[in-house]
């Protein structure tokens, strides 16, 4: 039996790679779905400026990067060959 099903985790590891696959919670799915929507309504808002642009972007692909982090069941690490 499984007992890491209630682990509180969001989203499910990467089988390949480092970092969160893809949601395994409605919460990981809110938080998906908000973070591109805040992402592409600023894309939009600020499409005039293509500096603006960026910097908009860069902000809020990181900004949540440490709540991805800490809600992936068994947190991030490389996953897959060569690694451990």
């Amino acid at each position: 039996m499984r007992e890491d099903r209630n682990d509180g985790a969001w989203f499910a590891p990467k089988r390949l790679g480092y970092g969160a696959g893809l949601p395994i919670a409605w919460q990981g799915w809110a938080l998906l779905v908000g973070h591109m929507a805040v992402m592409l309504s600023g894309v939009w808002l600020l499409q005039p400026q293509p500096a603006a642009v960026m910097a908009w972007v860069f902000i809020t692909a990181l900004l949540p990067m440490p709540l991805y982090a800490a809600k992936t069941r068994g947190g991030w690490r490389w996953r897959g060959p060569g690694g451990s």
